[in-house]
């Protein structure tokens, strides 16, 4: 404990406007915050002890505040006589979570019980200031307690192994934002990563790939093809287990079941359907080779697994998978089509059922209970399960019709390994777009359930899958600062959440989280963001997020270093008519980590006025000629050959012809006022006009060239024509389009036909 208390580093405290009554940094925010007058100053030779009337257990968090005070401020702490300027007491009456934190101008008392103990120690230590000269409280009252009693957090190592010492790290960090739930993902097709003694060749066998796992199509250039492995012995397990106890996290393992199977099968191939051979996975997606459901040795293996397995964790829940199994390899199967058969089950949806359901029968004889990934809904739920709901909200929303217990996980809110920005600025990705505002904006308690439905909504989870995430520092990039976010989602009552609130205390906790040596995205500075002006100038203002960072800044396009411009006042950049300029600025913090170069344009002409028109179907009209011209803009006036509707601006139903041109027309809906970004991939030759002005011109006979325009858009509908030739050869048609530095739209969903 007291090492972990000596890696936590001080926050610096920042006043802000964070709800009325509350004007201290803290993440995530308390339940109740009332400023009082005065302050206390906790001056050198300070005492802290227990209450004098309460238990024992209370004086170890005493210690804990000693360790920290004196790793972070070098001061001196007296112990015993004399009246204590920190009191921690142990208060059995409240609930095991909640806390009540006073500073008066005398002193500070800290009250709890167990956990709330230890959570009003993480908020007394985020209202310490940075420096030791300065060491002024605010005379407050706090009264807290968690929103869900589920606060997870969720690491896959079986992609990627990562050493017990960044686990702790990652705990470390939980803890500090009162997480309780640490989800370990320990089983995959590409890793098994527990020991597990009666079965040795899940060490040696299942724990080894012959290769680095590589990516899809096209995102294969970061991996190197090395072996990659690693398990944790039961030791290490204990270990972590206890190290998380010691914080009130509650580890939960989920040991894959029926599918992601591949690793366990190279093992023991007989627990296949085919009975192999097969090897540990080598790349991504969805593999067919899963558990043989109708195979009784399957079922023995597992409980053997489970029976080592229960002894290392004493959470009440053992996570048991059941996501993303095939069907493929059941249905043609004997012994699975034997089983379906002899239990007069529907089809092999039911044998999944029936797989869960066995297993968590033996869980629950062994005082356990399961929770499933929501496809265990596929077939009829298992009696005692809980549903962590990941593919949207459906899921857990029909769990908890059901009188389920529900963990919400949604992909589209909280799928931490998806980008946090404009993909060019970051490390590659399994893909997505999640960017700090939308996790934020998460509410899981969903409308279409009732009050006594959402009872069964215990708590939410960030997860992070490992695919591309191959050791720490980039687990963290991708963690953090989202995480935080996911702090208050799971802890703050739903009407304390205010995203510009929580960014501007945000920058305090990153400073903190840098001298924890925590590898976080380094976000974007406050204030840049695109701009589009009628005046011959744009003036921006920056603010780093992360307290106490410089900024630099270039604006001839050039990459901004060190030795750039330093970012001291309001930057003025001048505007010619309808022209348009790129800042590009880092970060470099206190520690000397530098961001990505983020972007933004700053353009002199007016929005475009949304046009008056009403949209008819989705999708755009055509018109191909069957003619060879040498640039798209000779197609216009000319008079089609054929005409046609289609949901894009797609060539491939024209691509058996040899010569030809196309135009598509439509409307294009933006949906918010913002400067958006067009782009063609083309080859040969194409032009994009918006409201009848040339946007992107990437005319004329060539291979495959990518060309942009920008234009502000008033929201609404506006008119969009896109004109293509191709002259022969390979041909080649992609149009993009989004709000400028965002991840680019769905045309399918924004484009629409003309009435």
């Amino acid at each position: 404990m007291k090492k972990f208390l000596a890696s936590l580093m001080t926050l610096c405290t920042g006043l802000t406007a964070y709800a009325q009554t509350q004007q201290v940094a803290l993440i995530p925010q308390p339940q109740s915050v009332v400023m009082q007058t005065g302050s206390f100053t906790l001056a050198e030779n300070f005492i802290t002890k227990k209450a004098i009337a309460s238990s024992p257990a209370s004086a170890k968090y005493a210690d804990m505040f000693n360790s920290f005070i004196a790793a972070n401020y070098a001061f001196k702490q007296v112990a015993g006589k004399g009246a204590a300027a920190v009191v921690f007491q142990e208060d059995n009456s409240m609930p095991a979570e909640a806390y009540e934190l006073r500073v008066t101008n005398n002193g500070i008392t800290v009250k709890g019980n167990g956990a709330g103990l230890f959570y009003g120690l993480q908020t007394l230590q985020q209202l310490l200031p940075a420096a030791k000269s300065s060491m002024k409280i605010p005379a407050l009252t706090i009264k807290d307690a968690p929103r869900f009693s589920h606060r997870g957090l969720m690491l896959d190592v079986g992609r990627h192994f990562f050493p017990v010492s960044y686990i702790k790290q990652y705990i470390d960090v939980m803890a500090q934002y009162k997480f309780n739930r640490f989800h370990w993902h320990l089983t995959e097709d590409q890793g098994w990563r527990i020991e597990i003694k009666k079965y040795p060749r899940l060490q040696s066998v299942a724990s080894v790939r012959k290769q680095t796992v590589v990516g899809h199509a096209g995102r294969s250039k970061e991996y190197d093809g090395k072996p990659h492995g690693g398990y944790y012995t039961q030791e290490e397990v204990k270990d972590i287990v206890q190290y998380a106890a010691d914080r009130f996290i509650t580890v939960i393992p989920e040991i894959e079941m029926p599918g992601h199977a591949t690793a366990a099968l190279a093992a023991y191939p007989h627990l296949g359907c085919t009975g192999g051979p097969y090897e540990v996975g080598t790349t991504f997606g969805v593999m067919k080779e899963v558990y043989c459901a109708g195979n009784d040795s399957v079922y023995a293996f597992l409980e053997d697994v489970l029976d080592e397995v229960l002894p290392l964790f004493p959470s009440k829940y053992i996570h048991i998978g059941g996501d993303e199994c095939p069907k493929d390899r059941w249905k043609q199967c004997p012994k699975c089509q034997s089983r379906i058969k002899a239990l007069g089950l529907k089809d092999e949806h039911e044998l999944q059922s029936y797989f869960v359901s066995r297993m968590e029968k033996y869980l629950n004889s062994k005082g356990r209970n399961i929770i499933g990934w929501d496809e265990i809904l596929e077939g009829g739920l298992a009696p005692n399960a809980t549903v962590m709901s990941w593919r949207g909200e459906a899921g857990g929303i029909e769990a908890a019709k059901q009188r389920h217990d529900v963990i919400m996980t949604p992909n589209t809110y909280l799928y931490l390994d998806y980008y946090q920005g404009n993909p060019a600025n970051e490390p590659l990705n399994i893909g997505g777009y999640l960017p700090l505002k939308t996790v934020y904006s998460y509410e899981p308690l969903p409308a279409a359930l009732t009050a006594e439905e959402q009872k069964h909504i215990i708590g939410i989870q960030g997860n992070i899958w490992t695919e591309y995430i191959n050791e720490g520092k980039k687990a963290d990039y991708m963690t953090y600062p989202r995480a935080l976010a996911v702090s208050e989602i799971a802890w703050s009552p739903a009407d304390k959440k205010n995203y510009d609130a929580f960014l501007k205390v945000l920058p305090a906790h990153l400073a903190r989280l840098d001298k924890q040596k925590v590898n976080f995205r380094i976000p974007e500075p406050a204030g840049l963001e695109d701009g589009v002006t009628s005046s011959e100038s744009a003036t921006v203002t920056l603010t780093p997020m992360v307290a106490g960072a410089n900024l630099y800044y270039t604006l001839d396009g050039s990459e901004p270093t060190t030795a750039s411009t330093l970012y001291t006042k309001a930057i003025t950049i001048p505007l010619a008519e309808k022209e348009s300029k790129t800042l590009k600025v880092i970060t470099v913090t206190d520690t000397g980590r530098t961001s990505a170069a983020y972007t933004a344009t700053y353009l002199r002409r007016s929005y475009n006025a949304a046009q008056n028109v009403q949209p008819g179907n989705k999708g755009v009209t055509f018109e191909l000629f069957n003619t060879r011209v040498r640039q798209a803009a000779r197609l216009t006036g000319k008079t089609a050959d054929s005409t046609g509707n289609t949901a894009t601006f797609d060539i491939r139903p024209f691509s058996g012809k040899d010569v030809y041109g196309v135009t598509y027309s439509g409307l294009f809906n933006a949906e918010s006022d913002a400067l958006y970004e067009f782009k063609t991939t083309s080859d040969d030759g194409s032009i994009l006009f918006i409201d009848d002005e040339l946007i992107v011109n990437n005319d004329g006979e060539h291979g495959s060239i990518e060309k942009t325009g920008l234009i502000p858009l008033k929201k609404g509908y506006h008119k969009i024509r896109v004109q293509f030739f191709n002259a022969g050869g390979a041909q080649q048609l992609i149009v993009q389009a989004g709000i400028k530095g965002k991840q680019s739209i769905n045309l399918r969903n924004v484009l629409f036909t003309a009435q």
